[in-house]
């Protein structure tokens, strides 16, 4: 047996627990990037519709996860009205840190330490397969976007603008 280089995150161990397929991608991360996301497209060799980041907001003062494509923004307005909201920012990192137990950069839609309401961008339903975070910066995994919004209980809806 091989070493698992994943790290065994608690977004790996989160879908290996579920016996969801995934695949588990390692990258050398540059601590320079603009753009997380991005480096991980660039880094993996993917195109950046199918790369997705992770990102907290507050919306009517919950915590809530935007999933959206790397090379767009989170449209806020669009995400609180996906979850009944009407307002929404983005939230303060050291927040989003503590209530998903990442680090900014690496946080995961799965594994959370606190489970959050999530919604993944509508167009993540395109793809046969997705990559999120895999619980830090260098690791992002694979998998169904079906078994994303399953193994989050998310929904999708049309929350990424360019």
């Amino acid at each position: 047996m091989g070493k698992d280089r994943s790290g065994g995150t608690p977004a790996t161990v989160a879908l290996a627990r579920a016996g969801v397929a995934f695949t588990t991608h390692v990258y050398d991360h540059d601590p320079a990037a603009a753009s997380y996301g991005l480096e991980a497209a660039a880094a993996l060799g993917l195109e950046p519709a199918v790369v997705f980041k992770t990102l907290v907001a507050e919306v009517d003062g919950r915590l809530v996860v935007g999933i959206v494509p790397v090379a767009s923004s989170l449209d806020l307005k669009a995400l609180a009205a996906a979850v009944g909201g009407k307002r929404a920012a983005m939230a303060d990192p050291a927040a989003a840190q503590r209530a998903t137990g990442y680090v900014v950069g690496g946080i995961s839609p799965l594994g959370q330490k606190r489970r959050l309401v999530t919604v993944l961008d509508e167009s993540a339903l395109l793809h046969a397969t997705v990559y999120v975070s895999g619980g830090r910066r260098g690791l992002d995994v694979g998998l169904d976007p079906a078994d994303l919004l399953a193994l989050t209980s998310g929904t999708s809806a049309p929350i990424a603008r360019s």
